[in-house]
């Protein structure tokens, strides 16, 4: 699954990862905590408890088989499962079955007789004196889809039906067990009205279908694959399809299919290219083929994530489905490639291999993650997409691993399984996969690869497992490896380099140490590769000797050790350290490099993230010394001059503008506030001082880039890498010229807008628009909103670019576009937008007078009710609290308490908040 603000939900929360808090007036703060202090006793007496990972037990009952019927009704739906039930034990004792309170029982059989030996809980029911050999189980229930606000389990998305199961929404739709562990072959009957529901889809091959008289049809589904509950899927409606075929390396010919409503077929030919592609680089990387002959995607507007891996039945956000060049982004194509990519690679890693159990989610997600980066780099830039990774990993990972809700990529505890959709378990955990790259080979990590997949195809298993794989098929010693799989916190790495002109030596002396994160203290050095280059005087890489063995012009440092010193020998003249090439590990690098280093490092630096790296490097250094200083702010020279050679690179016939766009960018305020110490972030003074940079630059190289946008300026859209890699640097330049207070910026930005052909620049228009108080920003927003009324995805950013919007007392504006028709609080994708941008903005969320916080606490309040799931990641803008100065801090932590005292609070925000808190 893509979490996807992850890429689609979490990605949507990275800009509020650290801004984010809750100041409400110092009289309604009192208030606050005395109904909180009130209220804690019985909250906690009550509290959710949390399911630990050393309580792991095996099932006592294989379910081998499983046969589901559906009668899908307007006002309900009858579910009956039959299962074919085999004790794993002469006394495997009682069956507990999961089930949600919104599950209706209608009648349990045992072997064809009536079976009443149960008990029902809140959780589901247990039923005692089972036969203890094989036996038929046959369950019925009754639920009503249409009622399913919390968007899991069996609900309706407009008029259509669709599930969304992972990781435990199959509970809601009748009894069974809900792990991964429990892995059936299951087949499927659908039954519903003809002409409402013309499209009944399940997983597998289609082996039935017919009229059921009453104006009713119905399919049968067969899925000769294992899987378990949280695969299953379902969806009835009446939509239109696109179809094309995939003949694979063995010559198999595979029949792929989109579907979605009628109008957006015209909106679904980039993700059954992304489709395609997937296949053909999953055969030649991995040697993995498909394993069906029908593959179907469908796209809904309500879903939680951005895209579900379902065997043969990929059910998708549809925002990662459909485009054309006029209603989505750059930025919207490549987040459907990759998202694509990364379901379609589920089949193998978490769907023909899953985890043993949920605490096991990076053994899916990590590896997955790390395989759709690895295919959109080679799709696109290497450099630029590495780049990319990185800097969401910085915005969004580091902070969690730095905060209350800090857990490793495997945890210990969970309370609300949905809660550890994270950037930890994702993003995190590729970096953990992409470790063994490095510290293997390409040939080797594909050995581990290939040695998993013999060895547990068709098996549900543990990170142990992977690791396991990846030492015996390379017969490497990894042991100090593992502590990145039990350990939270990000580790904080020294490097300091020394040149011995005499002997003619480099030293690099390196030192790490990980922070104390919640319930861990005590922590270890862990294996840290640390891939290092040395640039010559002549900007040239040297070959690189150390222990009398020859490294080529990078070697990886296989640091394990709280201290170690790495001496190359034969370097004839003092180089330039490249320390971390690539972003080898995901650690926190401090060094010794100098100024003039870091600019001797962008120009001639052969590793493109290094290039990249020593410009972030310069200007976070700035930026940092800004806000700690405060005005009146100075802007050394030497960083516009810097800034000046980067954009006059984009004069050359073979620049990268991608990079360049890139290398331009000023680290964010999230990124900068993460550098400061805890309790001192001041929102308003990082905004004010990351401004300033801006605004100083923009004034100082303007004709460079008013130059750089007309050079870029193409008379006609083209979906070309060359014209997209223009657009990006074209659009950074007028985003840098949106700082300036000129009448004629705002005029050319205008006209550019009403002139664009496309989204992505009218978009990066409307964006460069939204912080100015000037008439063509009104007149822009009004334009828009006349143009694209009717598309809910493209309404979707335009109550994105108003929300963020840097003008003072926006809080107004957000609660009215809340009551407009664009917005529906029941839709996921329009709370990131409309909310999450607001929780983005540092100028309103965390305005003075504490309005964007009691805000936020008030819709999180009013979503627990709606989908616990959408209010626990809105609530998450307020978990860095402690990291704010006092009165903010104050403020935040109120706020947190005035929701922990909600009446019904669900268990996913609950788990948030009290962590939060403690």
């Amino acid at each position: 699954m893509r979490a996807t603000g992850l890429r689609a939900v979490h990605r949507a929360m990275a800009a509020m990862t650290l801004h984010s808090g809750t100041p409400s007036g110092a009289r309604g703060q009192r208030c606050v905590r005395s109904a909180a202090s009130a209220a804690a006793a019985p909250a906690t007496e009550n509290a959710p408890k949390p399911i630990y990972l050393k309580d792991y037990a095996k099932p006592q009952y294989a379910f081998a088989k499983v046969d589901l019927d559906f009668a899908l009704g307007e006002a309900s739906t009858a579910v009956k499962s039959t299962i074919r039930v085999e004790p794993q034990s002469a006394n495997a004792g009682d069956l507990f079955l999961h089930g949600d309170e919104s599950v209706e029982l209608v009648q349990i059989m045992v072997d064809g007789g009536a079976f009443t030996s149960y008990k029902r809980s809140s959780k589901g029911i247990t039923l005692s004196g089972l036969p203890q050999s094989a036996f038929e189980l046959v369950i019925e229930t009754r639920i009503k889809p249409q009622e399913n606000t919390a968007l899991e389990g069996l609900y309706k998305s407009g008029k259509n039906f669709c599930t969304q199961c992972e990781a435990e929404g199959f509970r809601r739709i009748t009894f069974y067990q809900d792990r991964p562990d429990v892995m059936s072959i299951f087949t499927t009957k659908i039954t519903a009205d003809k002409a409402k529901y013309p499209v009944l889809l399940s997983n597998g091959n289609l082996i039935d279908s017919g009229d059921a008289g009453d104006g009713k049809h119905f399919t049968v589904w067969e899925d000769p694959w294992a899987k378990p509950a949280y695969l299953f899927a379902l969806v009835a409606g009446e939509l239109g399809m696109i179809e094309d075929k995939f003949t694979t390396m063995t010559g198999k010919n595979v029949t792929l299919r989109i579907f979605v409503e009628e109008h957006n077929l015209d909106k679904c030919e980039h993700a059954m290219t992304s489709l395609i592609k997937s296949m053909k680089w999953d055969e030649d990387v991995f040697g993995l083929e498909y394993d069906l002959e029908l593959f179907n995607i469908v796209a809904v507007d309500d879903f939680n994530m951005g895209a579900m891996e379902n065997k043969s039945l990929n059910i998708f956000n549809s925002r990662l489905v459909l485009a054309t060049p006029e209603s989505a982004t750059d930025a919207d194509y490549a987040a459907i490639e990759g998202v694509v990519a990364h379901e379609y690679f589920h089949n193998y890693t978490g769907n023909r291999v899953t985890c043993r159990d949920w605490f096991q989610l990076s053994l899916k997600e990590g590896l997955t993650v790390y395989r759709d980066q690895e295919f959109s780099a080679d799709m696109n830039s290497r450099g630029v997409k590495r780049i990319g990774d990185v800097a969401r990993l910085r915005m969004s990972q580091f902070p969690q691993d730095n905060g209350p809700m800090a857990h490793p990529i495997r945890p210990e505890s969970y309370i609300k399984m949905d809660n550890f959709y994270t950037v930890t378990i994702y993003e995190k955990g590729a970096e953990v996969v992409r470790m063994y790259e490095t510290l293997l080979g390409k040939d080797g990590f594909r050995k581990g690869m290939d040695l998993y997949f013999e060895r547990h195809d068709g098996q549900a298993v543990t990170t142990e497992d992977f690791f396991n794989a990846m030492c015996d098929a390379n017969g490497a010693d990894l042991s100090s490896f593992k502590p990145w799989y039990s350990q939270a916190g990000t580790p904080n790495v020294t490097v300091d380099g020394s040149y011995a002109a005499a002997a003619k030596t480099f030293a690099l002396k390196c030192s790490q140490n990980v922070p104390k994160t919640p319930g861990q203290d005590t922590k270890i050095p862990v294996m840290c590769p640390i891939a290092v280059g040395l640039v010559g005087p002549d900007g040239k890489d040297m070959e690189l000797t150390m222990d009398a063995a020859s490294h080529g012009t990078t070697a990886v440092l296989r640091f394990d050790q709280a201290e170690a010193t790495y001496t190359f020998t034969g370097v004839a003249a003092k180089p330039v350290p490249s320390i971390l090439r690539n972003f080898s590990a995901p650690v926190k690098l401090t060094t010794n490099l100098t100024e003039d280093d870091l600019v001797f490092l962008m120009a001639n630096d052969s590793d493109a993230f290094n290039r990249w790296e020593a410009g972030q490097t310069l200007l976070r250094g700035l930026c940092l010394n800004l806000i700690k200083s405060g005005e009146p702010f100075t802007m050394p020279a030497s960083i516009t001059d810097a800034m000046r050679k980067i954009l006059s690179g984009a004069k050359a016939p073979d620049a990268d503008k991608a990079f360049i766009a890139r290398a331009m960018m000023v680290p964010g305020e999230g990124e900068l506030s993460e550098f400061l110490e805890q309790g001192t972030v001041d929102p308003a003074a990082v905004y004010a001082a990351r401004k300033f940079v801006m605004t100083t630059l923009a004034t100082e190289l303007r004709a460079d880039l008013e130059a750089t946008v007309a050079a870029n300026s193409a008379a006609k859209y083209s979906n070309e890498p060359a014209d997209r890699a223009a657009r990006t640097l074209k659009n950074a330049c007028i985003g840098y010229l949106s700082y300036l207070d000129a009448p004629e910026i705002a005029a050319m930005t205008y006209e550019r807008f009403a002139a664009a052909d496309n989204m992505t620049d009218k978009i990066s228009c409307l964006s460069a628009l939204s912080g100015k108080d000037c008439p063509e920003r009104v007149t822009a927003l009004d334009e828009f909103y006349a143009a694209w009324k009717h598309d809910p995805l493209v309404m979707n950013k335009w109550l994105g670019i108003q929300s963020g919007s840097s003008l003072p007392n926006n809080i107004a504006n957000v609660k009215a576009l809340m009551k407009s028709s664009a917005f529906d609080i029941k839709n996921p994708n329009k709370v990131y937008s409309l909310i999450g941008g607001l929780c983005g903005s540092s100028v309103n969320f965390h305005a003075a007078d504490g309005s964007g916080y009691e805000f936020l606490a008030d819709v999180v309040i009013q979503l627990d009710d709606l989908n616990g799931q959408v209010a626990s990641r809105m609530v998450s803008a307020f978990t860095r609290w402690k990291k704010y100065e006092p009165t903010r801090s104050a403020a935040m932590k109120a706020q947190l308490e005035r929701i922990l005292v909600k009446p019904g609070l669900s268990e996913n925000v609950f788990e948030i908040v009290s962590k939060s808190l403690d």
